[in-house]
């Protein structure tokens, strides 16, 4: 580091001065207890490595599995498509809202309903409040972070796994890898109007 007459803890120094600082930290080493949530090497074990793949799961909502959930730690609403709860008839319990989404491009979402959902993974049921999207959107549902911060989840996109406690310890649900690929597949057209996967 170099001072030019700069005062530094009260002492001024008027010539240049040359100093070599070297930090070395010490090894932390902490006990990892069985309801502390952890994430191993051998977690990333099957999986198609290097990966850039989105975390999609499976989730039950009451008695309908719903495939094709994406879990987005960048969202700060769960939402829902109008389709599924079509399907699922469940359109009656929907609350009527005004209210607009916004996107990181500043593109919004007019959402009209929202709906509460008894969501249950693996014996954790939690009532989850849902915006309903009447569009086109690749994932049938999308939990952010209002369902990860209530079921206490701590995901990981690397592991393609959600760990989360539960009475019985940690529980897993395990991502799935062969969806999340299928709904990165994008299809773009090239000049020369061939379609091409990208």
């Amino acid at each position: 580091m170099i001072f030019w007459g700069n005062v530094i803890n009260g002492v001024t120094f008027l010539a240049a001065k040359k100093t070599k600082v070297s930090v070395t930290h010490s090894k932390r080493l902490r006990e990892v207890t069985k309801d502390d949530i952890t994430f191993t090497e051998e977690d990333a074990d099957g999986l198609l490595l290097p990966h850039n793949d989105a975390l999609v799961i499976s989730l039950n909502v009451l008695d309908f599995k719903i495939k094709r959930v994406l879990v987005d730690q960048g969202n700060s609403a769960n939402i829902i498509q109008w389709r599924v709860l079509k399907q699922a008839k469940l359109t009656g319990s929907s609350i009527p809202v005004t209210k607009l989404l916004v996107g990181f491009n500043l593109a919004s979402v007019r959402i009209r309903w929202e709906i509460l959902l008894p969501t249950k993974a693996e014996e954790v049921m939690k009532t989850t409040l849902f915006e309903v999207v009447d569009g086109h959107m690749g994932y049938n549902m999308i939990l952010g972070r209002p369902w990860l911060h209530e079921m206490k989840v701590v995901p990981s996109t690397y592991h393609q796994l959600l760990n989360f406690p539960t009475l019985d310890g940690i529980k897993q649900i395990i991502g799935d890898q062969p969806t999340a690929r299928e709904m990165n597949m994008v299809s773009i057209y090239t000049s020369k109007g061939k379609e091409q996967a990208v």
